[in-house]
């Protein structure tokens, strides 16, 4: 079925060199520790919307990687509506960072991105070499999804100032460690240069 399917997802660009990779930003933080975690989340949301508005700018297609939070009958538009309708914590988060109608979305059942999904045909499809990777928590969901696609030969591009975990030291080690083992760029979103990320093979 060729022919019709160079644009199947609304203004989405369906070939790119570069993807963003939005890591449990639809978030209702209403869990054991959720407060503490909302407290570094939102000022990171906000960095992470800027990022996100200059990558459709760039023509970068951004993919919310999303927890189903053990909601197996759950799909991706009912998680953003009860973050948004339901009095949760997570409000303010997923009201900066909700999903556009040109963004794409994969729901994980464990810490990894790439674990029984389908992102990794997802990027294939796209052509992307590189991930910009952004959201919560560094630690834990985006070192699992780091680990997973370096062994996939993917470059990484994790910004600082857009990933948080509960305990800031151990956000801290997890962005070192990701630069050190994964060879991650780390440099804060306010450096990326998305024009050399795009035009690098």
């Amino acid at each position: 079925m060729k022919g019709n399917d160079s644009d199947l997802h609304g203004n989405a660009p369906d070939n790119s060199t570069v993807a963003l990779l939005l890591i449990d930003v639809i978030n209702d933080f209403e869990f054991e520790g959720g407060a503490q975690l909302l407290r570094h989340a939102l000022p990171s949301a906000k960095r992470i919307a800027g990022l996100k508005h200059c990558c459709r700018e760039a023509r970068i297609p951004s993919i919310y990687v999303n927890d189903n939070f053990g909601k197996w009958r759950s799909d991706f538009k009912k998680l953003v509506s009860h973050c948004l309708k339901d009095k949760t914590r997570g409000e303010e988060v997923v009201e900066l960072l909700k999903p556009q109608r040109e963004d794409y979305f994969v729901l994980k059942p464990k810490h990894s991105g790439f674990y029984s999904t389908t992102l990794d045909l997802l990027l294939q499809h796209l052509g992307a070499k590189t991930l910009i990777i952004a959201g919560f928590t560094g630690d834990i969901c985006i070192l699992f999804t780091a680990n997973d696609a370096f062994i996939r030969d993917y470059r990484l591009i994790i910004p600082r100032d857009c990933v948080v975990s509960q305990d800031a030291s151990e956000n801290r080690k997890a962005l070192n460690y990701m630069k050190r083992v994964l060879e991650a760029d780390i440099l804060p979103s306010t450096r990326l240069n998305l024009a050399r990320s795009i035009s690098r093979k």
